[in-house]
C-alpha cells in the first residue's frame, strides 16, 4: 500500500512539474520574423498577447521590459508577454509600422486591438493591462 501510495505521489508530481513548466514557458517568450505568425497572430485567438517592440541599445526600453515581465508573472498565464528586438526583426518591425520604441501592442484574436508608445510608468501599463485584459486573480 505505502509503495502504491508513493508510486501515485510520484507521478502527480511529474505531472504538476510538466504543468508548472508548460505555463512558466507561455508566459513570456521571444519572438522575430520567422515565428511571429504563429506565436503570436495564431496564439492569440486563444489567449491576449502583448508585444513588447524594443532593442537592446534603448533605455526607456530597458526600463519598461521588467515592468512588463513582472505583470505578466502576476497575471499567470491571462496574457503572453512577447518580445521582439526590432534590430534583428525589420519584416515585422515594418509591418507594424514601429517608428519609436518601446512600443507595445496587445493582439487579441489576430489583431491589434490596443497599444502605446515609451516608456510608461509601471502604473499605467498596470492600468492598460487592466483594462484590457482583466485584473489579476
Amino acid at each position: 500500500m505505502d509503495e502504491e501510495l508513493e508510486r501515485i505521489r510520484k507521478n502527480r508530481m511529474e505531472e504538476l512539474m510538466k504543468y508548472s513548466k508548460v505555463v512558466k514557458m507561455e508566459i513570456k517568450i521571444e519572438v522575430n520574423d520567422n515565428n511571429f505568425e504563429k506565436d503570436v497572430i495564431e496564439q492569440s485567438k486563444s489567449v491576449p498577447v502583448v508585444v513588447d517592440f524594443w532593442a537592446t541599445w534603448c533605455m526607456p526600453c530597458l526600463m519598461l521590459g521588467p515592468s512588463l515581465e513582472r505583470l505578466a508573472e502576476e497575471h499567470k498565464g491571462k496574457f503572453v508577454l512577447a518580445k521582439l528586438n526590432v534590430d534583428g526583426n525589420p519584416i515585422i518591425s515594418k509591418k507594424y509600422g514601429i517608428m519609436s520604441i518601446p512600443a507595445v501592442k496587445l493582439f487579441k484574436e489576430g489583431k491589434v486591438i490596443d497599444e502605446f508608445v515609451g516608456a510608461l510608468p509601471e502604473p499605467q501599463v498596470r492600468s492598460w493591462i487592466d483594462t484590457n485584459i482583466g485584473k489579476k486573480e
